[in-house]
This record gives structure tokens, sequence and C-alpha cells, in this order.
């Protein structure tokens, strides 16, 4: 392979390596209400979850609106974690679907959609994941 082509590929590797770190860098922060709740939305589509990541407050309700944009492609969302006492998996519909939990510790907890055909890699392994984050108030 000439140098060129390694520079070329090394080029482009750099930047997807860039885009997916940067698109993990500013988390989506959960919207306080006067009721108390902190709220949230969230939309799976084509691989990926958007936003991507979340942070939520700890010991404080959260609801979590949920859908999938896609017509045909099933997806969900499993969010597990014993630490944070997490056991969420609820299949994602075209209508919103809320979620709700209170976190009881901090930390970070990966969330993924679990969805896999036949032999193919699972949504989880092709993108769709992201990260939910539990913080002090």
């Amino acid at each position: 392979m000439t140098p060129f082509r390694w520079l070329l590929w090394l080029a482009i590797l750099l930047s997807l390596t860039t885009s997916a770190s940067w698109a993990q860098d500013a988390p989506t922060l959960a919207r306080l209400d006067p009721d108390g709740v902190q709220r949230l939305s969230m939309v799976g589509s084509n691989y990926r979850f958007q936003p991507d990541r979340l942070q939520v407050r700890v010991g404080v309700p959260v609801e979590l609106e949920i859908r999938r944009s896609t017509r045909l492609t099933p997806h969900d969302l499993v969010i597990r974690d014993a630490r944070m006492r997490l056991d969420i998996e609820v299949d994602l519909r075209r209508e919103a679907r809320i979620v709700r939990f209170t976190p009881e510790v901090t930390g970070r907890v990966v969330f993924y959609c679990d969805e896999r055909l036949l032999f193919f890699p699972s949504h989880r392994d092709r993108g769709m994941w992201g990260v939910l984050e539990v913080v002090e108030e």
C-alpha cells in the first residue's frame, strides 16, 4: 500500500473516531419540572439513540419518553445495573412510551438496543447504545 493510501486511511479513521467521541461529550440534561420529576425525550432510529448521553440527578424521579422513528425495524431499550437497581427493558413503538425510575446512586450505566436479526450483529454492536449518567444534585 502506498504512503498516500496509508495517510488517507488514517485520516478517515481519525475523523470517525473523533466524531464518535465528540457525540459523547455533551450530555442532555434532564429537565426538572415543577412537580419534582425529571423529564427527558429520546428516539431510537437507524441503529442509534438520539440523544445518546443522558444526565439525571440522583434521588429524583425520572420520566423518559422514548419512541422509535423506524417503521419496520424493531428496537428496544435496555438499562441494567444491579448497583443502581435498574432493570429496564422496553420494546420501542412509533408512539411514545414513558419509562419511569428513580436513580438511587450516582454513576454511569450503558443503555442499548438488544435487538438482532438472525446471525447479524446486534443493534448494540452496530452502535445503538448510549450512557446514562446519574449525578449529585
